[in-house]
């Protein structure tokens, strides 16, 4: 098959890598053919655009309307008027289809707003135009057009050329280009050409750039104000993971990525900046799934005098706020369900959330050995070192988590899974601590922050024995973190938002690499 008739075939198969160089090696020597010409489109340095494609829609359709009111039913004045005040346009973007027709062509190109209808007639732009960019074109190359934009016979909305400008030749072939890239593995390794291919993968971009500069208008609003913290540390604290380690040469000493935002934004609380968050990448050397990347976006935020019952009414409010600013109502599509962030999200404490899906009441399970013996019952695996608390927790994972599809906050966690916060002074086993769930996930995490920097030393030793016995993911004593909180915290809020798995819930997006625009992937070889 010639390139020309590929260039207008109805339909392809994918192609193979063989099919690939061949077309690649005939476009290289198009390339070259231009350059011998002097019409080098790489020397090409600017383009003055005056009109997106959506925008030359839309001008075309106010100045049609205000014609039609003037002429009325008369069809010869409706043609009249709408020669008179043609809508004049320069346009550029990459053309996605060729249909020729002897001396004239219909191409659809497409630019970050949309899509429109190309008329290339060889009579407006000249013969060596014509014959150069449009009949030895290929689909993929970069183009600017000056024209008239009219609407055809059959009622859309084009641009008819005057002049056709080459401003990048396109060398590889765009994959299966009539029904979009479809290959999972190709598209998020070139993901370039999946933002070509594909137009809703560019949609659930921009609405995720929507998203973040949304909670950052809507915290700036309420006097919060946003900074950034070290992502290369000595001691990766403030969640339960494990950092990935490199070699700081200058100084000669190991360091490690951050896993969280916490510890340093808290050491900005007790310098008094009261309201302070931060929107930023951190690091977890751990399993990639479709809702884990090692690398992905986190916001944590802190404010001082309140405490994680404030963090909830922020959250269930900013979280209505997102839905109706950023989808339009407070009723969302995910998957199978309809998610209602319009009414007041039930909020349970874990002990009464296992009590309700699982049917055990740990409020009647005193001891570590009691809790063991339980799992062993229910067949849920635990190891040696974990407590009371580890086990509730396994109980609360195994049993409820898949039920909370409907906005959900879970209060009071055990105290042996909460390193870094507060006691609930009536009950100090368990901690002032809440997640959200949505669609069966962890959307974030809140406390009320420890600030006994005594207590806090403790938990830090309960951590390193919880190292030493094995757990890769213990915190370690951070004796920095401790002297600021010597120095004295206010009683503070604080509450980390994943943002990745929050774009994945808006823009119904079933997993995290959907959501990345170059998601961690293995390397090829």
């Amino acid at each position: 098959m010639s390139e020309e008739i590929k260039n207008n075939a109805p339909e392809e198969e994918e192609l193979t890598q063989e099919q690939v160089n061949e077309y690649k090696k005939i476009r290289m020597e198009k390339l070259k053919a231009l350059q011998d010409e002097g019409a080098d489109p790489f020397q090409i340095t600017k383009y003055d655009v005056t009109a997106s494609c959506e925008d030359a829609k839309a001008i075309y359709e106010k100045t049609e309307a205000e014609c039609k009111t003037q002429a009325g039913e008369d069809e010869e004045t409706l043609a009249a008027k709408l020669e008179e005040n043609r809508v004049r346009v320069s346009i550029a973007g990459r053309i996605m289809s060729k249909r020729m027709m002897g001396k004239a062509s219909f191409m659809d190109l497409r630019d970050k707003s949309g899509k429109i209808q190309l008329y290339v007639r060889m009579n407006e732009v000249g013969k060596e135009a014509f014959d150069r960019y449009v009949k030895k074109g290929d689909i993929g190359d970069i183009v600017g057009i000056t024209g008239f934009v009219f609407r055809t016979r059959m009622g859309e909305i084009s641009v008819h050329a005057e002049s056709f400008t080459l401003l990048s030749k396109n060398l590889q072939p765009l994959p299966e280009k009539w029904h979009g890239l479809k290959d999972q593995d190709t598209r998020y390794r070139q993901r370039y050409t999946d933002l070509i291919c594909n137009p809703e993968v560019k949609d659930t971009f921009i609405k995720r750039s929507k998203i973040i500069s949304t909670i950052r208008r809507y915290l700036d609003e309420r006097g919060f104000m946003e900074v950034e913290t070290p992502m290369l540390v000595s001691n990766a604290g403030g969640a339960a993971a494990r950092p990935f380690e490199t070699h700081y040469n200058a100084l000669d000493e190991d360091v490690k990525l951050r896993i969280s935002l916490e510890l340093y934004l808290k050491r900005l609380i007790v310098g008094g900046l009261e309201r302070v968050y931060e929107i930023g990448r951190v690091f977890r050397n751990e399993g990639v799934d479709a809702r884990h990347n090692p690398e992905f976006t986190l916001m944590e935020l802190y404010q001082a005098y309140t405490d994680y019952h404030g963090m909830m009414d922020l959250t269930e409010d900013m979280f209505r706020h997102l839905a109706e600013t950023v989808c339009g109502g407070t009723t969302i599509p995910y998957g199978e369900h309809q998610i209602d962030l319009g009414k007041p999200f039930e909020r349970l404490t874990m002990i009464e959330a296992v009590k309700k899906y699982a049917g055990v009441d740990f409020n009647e399970i005193k001891t570590t050995e009691e809790a063991k013996a339980l799992a062993k019952e229910k067949h849920i695996e635990f190891e040696d070192r974990h407590k009371r608390g580890d086990i509730l927790n396994l109980f609360f994972e195994e049993y409820v988590e898949e039920h909370l599809i409907q906005p959900t906050f879970i209060m009071d966690h055990p105290i042996e899974i909460s390193p870094l916060t507060k006691k609930k002074p009536d009950a100090p086993d368990y901690v002032e601590r809440f997640e959200l769930f949505i669609n069966g996930w962890e959307m974030c995490n809140a406390y009320s922050e420890l600030n006994d920097p005594i207590d806090q030393r403790e938990r830090f030793k309960a951590q390193e024995e919880a190292l030493s016995n094995g757990d890769e993911e213990a915190n370690r004593t951070d004796e920095d973190f401790l002297r600021a909180l010597e120095i004295g915290m206010p009683p503070t809020g604080g509450i980390g938002y994943g943002i990745d798995r929050l774009v994945m819930l808006l823009t119904n997006s079933p997993a995290i690499r959907d959501v990345l625009l170059f998601p961690t992937m293995k390397s090829i070889d």
